[in-house]
């Protein structure tokens, strides 16, 4: 039990970077945690943290211990879980990562998933990284593409599609694209993963093998803001353009040339069992997620603009 003891503290202090926040998630005083952690550190024969009176730090071992000791910990609630009979009220931590933008088709349904899974704590790590599932601990990643680690088990939520946008004072100015091989005269605002750097490709049939270069972003929110800003003609998921298309910020354009459907799903790690706030979570993110019906406006262009 001192062993454990002294691994829990270590957790939420390294999770915290505080003694203290970490006593008070333990009820327990900032002081016990030091002495659980030293205890341990005595133990392994390496210091886990550098403290100064201002700050504290994991140092390089401390952190590479802090990944297990959390997977372990994870475990050990998910054993808890199964004990406590959770199956009907599922609780618990739960960590879950989404793309950055994954924040638009989460957050509209989170009341309601807070509503049925009270004693659930999310725990929501937005990020366009390459996130290893496993080897940090995440319970769940909502992710977009093939699944192509077999480590993980994937469960499928739901489509969206692409669309071009682009703001209307914009295609005021260049006129409106009627094929695509128009867009070799227009500013194209293209997406650059943040992993590896790659452009994203636009799949549309007839496209130009070189795209006018507008405008490289990692972000898709700073390009959903350069497309209202009026700077150029954007590639996009419909879910992350609807407020703008509603909002008549955006129009679309070669709607009828877009084919390519994207696909997200929910991955977890094969390697263990799938506890009951897991399941709770890719139940309720699969029933409502991504519902029939939320289509975004077509509203085309119909007075056509000259270009110049």
């Amino acid at each position: 039990m001192d062993s454990f003891s002294g691994l829990e503290s270590f957790v939420r202090a390294a999770d915290q970077l505080s003694f203290a926040k970490a006593g008070r998630q333990l009820g327990i005083s900032a002081s016990a945690v030091g002495k659980n952690v030293a205890r341990l550190e005595q133990q392994l024969g390496v210091r886990l943290f550098n403290r100064t009176t201002r700050h504290t730090r994991l140092t390089q071992e401390g952190a590479l211990f802090h990944e297990r000791c959390r997977r372990i910990l994870d475990e050990l609630d998910d054993a808890r879980a199964m004990m406590q009979d959770v199956v009907a009220a599922p609780r618990g931590r739960l960590r879950v990562s989404l793309p950055t933008i994954g924040y638009r088709f989460l957050l509209p349904i989170l009341p309601d998933f807070k509503a049925r899974y009270p004693e659930i704590e999310l725990d929501l790590d937005f990020n366009d990284r390459l996130v290893d599932v496993i080897a940090e601990g995440v319970d769940v990643a909502i992710r977009s593409g093939d699944l192509v680690d077999s480590q993980l088990v994937a469960r499928r939520l739901g489509p969206f599609q692409f669309v071009l946008v682009a703001s209307p004072a914009y295609l005021e100015r260049h006129g409106v694209p009627q094929v695509p091989a128009d867009l070799i005269q227009h500013a194209c605002l293209r997406y650059k993963f943040v992993t590896g750097g790659k452009v994203e490709e636009w799949d549309l049939p007839g496209l130009p093998a070189q795209l006018p270069p507008g405008l490289l972003c990692n972000n898709m929110e700073a390009m959903l803001g350069a497309a209202v800003a009026g700077l150029g003609v954007a590639y996009m998921p419909d879910f992350l353009a609807r407020d703008s298309l509603y909002r008549g910020e955006l129009q679309r354009v070669l709607a009828t040339h877009l084919v390519r459907q994207g696909q997200f799903s929910a991955l977890w790690p094969s390697s263990r069992q799938l506890s009951p706030k897991v399941r709770a979570f890719v139940d309720f993110a699969g029933e409502r997620m991504f519902k029939e019906g939320d289509e975004v406006p077509r509203t085309p262009v119909t007075r056509q603009a000259t270009r110049g």
